[in-house]
C-alpha cells in the first residue's frame, strides 16, 4: 500500500454530532491527532456562484492578456519554436528526451515553482525502414505507416496473396481462406471508437487465424493518400505478424478488386523492432498555493508524439496551453490559494504510460486533487469544456462557464470529459475536465505527416489558452474545492 501523506492522516474519523438537522445547518466537526478541529461549513452551490462572480475582474484580466495584450501569439510562437527545432518525440527516443530537458528550462526560466521530472519506464519501439507494394493484378506501390509495437518482416519481406474484410465477422466467416494470406481490413468508418478497433485488433486477429502479415485501412474519416499510424494491442498468447496501416484509397482499391473476383498479391518489407525499455519523464511545474499549498488543481497534456509530421496538434498544442495557463498566472501575479500544477506527460501514444505512472506514484494525493485537466483533442476554436464528475459539480462548472467565459464564446459545458493521461482518478472521485472544441477536422490529421504547424491557428490557441488559463486559476482560487466523494485506493 502507498504510504499515506502526513495531511491524509491527520484527518481520520469525521464525528457526528447531534441530529440531522443540526449537521445541516452548522456543518460537521473533524477528528484530527491534536483533538477537535474547528467547524468547517458544508458549502452551498450559492456560495460558489458567489465565489465566482468575485473572480470576474481576474478572468477578464487573464482574457485582455493573452487575446488582445502581450500574451497574444505567445503559446503558438513557443510551440512552433519546439516543434521546429526537434520535430516528432517517439517514446523512447532521446529526441524525446531532449525535449523534455528543454522544457525543464523553459519552465525555469519562466519563474515557475518546482519544476522537476518524475521517471517513468517506457518501452522503445523503432520503425526503420518499411515498404508495400501491390504486385497484381497490377504493379502499385502502397503508402504504410507501421503500427506501434508491431515486429518487422523477415530480410526478403513477406509476399502473399491477400484477402479483403470488412468486419471481424466476415473474417470469422471467411477463417479458413486466412492461413498464409496477408489480411487487408476495409472497414467503413462511422466514428473514431469504431474504427480505432481495427487498428489495435486487426493484427492479433489475423493472426489467430495464421494470417502472415496485417494492413489496416487508416483510422480517419478524410484521407489525401496519407496513412495514419497508431497503437496496436498485444496479446502474449497470439503470434505477432508484421501490422501496418494503409490509406483508405489502397484499402477501397484492394476491397473492389477483390469483391470482382481478382486476385491481389502484395509484398511488405517492414524492419520494426520491440527494444528493452528505457527511462524517460513525466516533466512537472507549480504556482505553490498561497493559503492550500497541498490542493492541487493539475492541468496537462502530452510531450511524445508519434515519429511522423511534427505533433504539433497531437499533443504539442495541448501541452502548451497547460504550461501557459500557468504562465499567465504568474506574469499577471495572481496567487491562487491552491497549488496550480502542470504536468506534461510522457509516452502517452504507446499506452499512457506517463499517466498511469504519475497515478500509481501519487494516488494517494487523490483527497486533495481538486480536479484534473487535459486537453488532448486539439485546439481549435474553444467552445467550452467536457466534464466529469458529481452532479453538484457540473453545476458549479457551468456556472463558471457562463459567467467567465462567455466573452470568448466557451460558455457551453458538456458531460465526458476526455481524460487519456488522468483517466484513472475519476475512479477515486475525483474530478476532471478537458477542452470542448470545434474539433472535426481532428482526425484528418491525426497520427500522420500532417499533423504540422500548419494545423495550428495562432488566434484559436490564445482562445484556447485563455479557456484553459481562467478554468484552473479559478478552480484554485475558489475558497472551497469542487464537491465530490474523493477517496483513496488502497488496492
Amino acid at each position: 500500500m502507498t504510504r499515506l501523506t502526513h495531511e491524509m492522516r491527520r484527518t481520520t474519523v469525521i464525528m457526528m454530532i447531534g441530529v440531522t438537522s443540526f449537521l445541516l445547518t452548522l456543518g460537521f466537526f473533524v477528528w484530527t491527532s491534536t483533538g477537535v478541529s474547528d467547524v468547517l461549513w458544508t458549502p452551498r452551490i450559492v456560495d460558489y456562484k458567489e465565489d465566482i462572480d468575485r473572480h470576474k475582474r481576474d478572468a477578464d484580466r487573464i482574457i485582455d492578456y493573452l487575446v488582445t495584450g502581450a500574451g497574444k501569439g505567445v503559446v503558438y510562437n513557443n510551440l512552433a519554436e519546439m516543434t521546429d527545432t526537434y520535430g516528432y518525440r517517439l517514446c523512447g527516443t532521446q529526441t524525446l528526451e531532449n525535449v523534455i530537458d528543454y522544457m525543464v528550462d523553459k519552465l525555469k526560466k519562466d519563474g515557475l515553482d518546482n519544476v522537476h521530472k518524475e521517471p517513468v519506464n517506457v518501452t522503445r519501439w523503432v520503425r526503420g525502414n518499411e515498404w508495400a507494394k501491390m504486385l497484381t493484378p497490377r504493379v502499385k506501390p502502397l503508402s504504410i505507416l507501421g503500427l506501434g509495437f508491431s515486429v518487422g518482416t523477415p530480410t526478403s519481406g513477406v509476399t502473399a496473396e491477400v484477402i479483403v474484410v470488412r468486419t471481424f465477422d466476415e473474417l470469422r466467416d471467411r477463417a479458413r481462406e486466412v492461413k498464409g494470406k496477408i489480411v487487408v481490413y476495409n472497414q467503413v468508418w462511422e466514428n473514431y471508437g469504431q474504427s480505432v478497433e481495427y487498428r489495435s485488433q486487426g493484427g492479433i486477429e489475423a493472426a489467430k487465424l495464421g494470417a502472415v502479415a496485417a494492413l489496416v485501412r487508416s483510422v480517419t474519416p478524410l484521407s489525401i493518400n496519407s496513412p495514419h499510424t497508431g497503437q496496436q494491442s498485444s496479446d502474449d498468447w497470439a503470434k505477432k505478424i508484421p501490422t501496418a496501416s494503409i490509406t483508405v484509397e489502397d484499402a477501397e482499391l484492394m476491397w473492389r478488386l477483390s469483391r470482382r473476383g481478382i486476385n491481389i498479391t502484395v509484398t511488405l518489407y517492414m524492419e520494426a523492432q520491440n527494444l528493452s525499455p528505457v527511462t524517460s519523464y513525466n516533466t512537472v511545474a507549480e504556482i505553490k498555493g498561497s493559503q492550500y499549498p497541498e490542493q492541487v488543481v493539475l492541468v496537462s497534456g502530452h510531450l511524445d508524439s508519434w515519429d511522423v509530421g511534427q505533433g504539433a496538434m497531437d499533443d504539442g498544442g495541448g501541452a502548451f496551453i497547460s504550461w501557459q495557463a500557468l504562465s499567465v498566472v504568474r506574469k499577471l501575479g495572481l496567487r491562487p490559494k491552491r497549488t496550480l500544477r502542470v504536468v506534461l506527460w510522457t509516452c502517452e501514444e504507446e499506452g499512457i504510460q506517463g499517466g498511469q505512472e504519475y497515478f500509481r506514484v501519487h494516488r494517494n494525493e487523490s483527497t486533495n486533487m481538486n480536479i484534473v485537466m487535459e486537453s488532448d483533442m486539439g485546439t481549435f476554436t474553444p467552445q467550452g469544456l467536457l466534464f466529469t464528475g458529481s452532479d453538484q459539480a457540473m453545476k458549479i462548472i457551468k456556472y463558471l462557464a457562463a459567467t467567465l467565459l462567455k466573452r470568448v464564446n466557451a460558455s457551453n459545458v458538456a458531460p465526458d470529459a476526455d481524460l487519456t493521461d488522468v483517466f484513472n482518478w475519476p475512479s477515486l472521485g475525483v474530478p476532471g475536465a478537458s477542452l470542448k472544441t470545434d474539433d472535426a477536422s481532428y482526425f484528418y490529421y491525426h497520427h500522420s505527416q500532417g499533423d504540422t504547424m500548419t494545423v495550428q491557428d495562432p488566434d484559436e490557441m490564445d482562445l484556447c489558452s485563455a479557456v484553459w488559463a481562467v478554468t484552473a486559476y479559478t478552480l484554485a482560487d475558489l475558497e472551497n474545492m469542487l464537491p465530490a466523494n474523493r477517496t483513496i485506493s488502497l488496492k
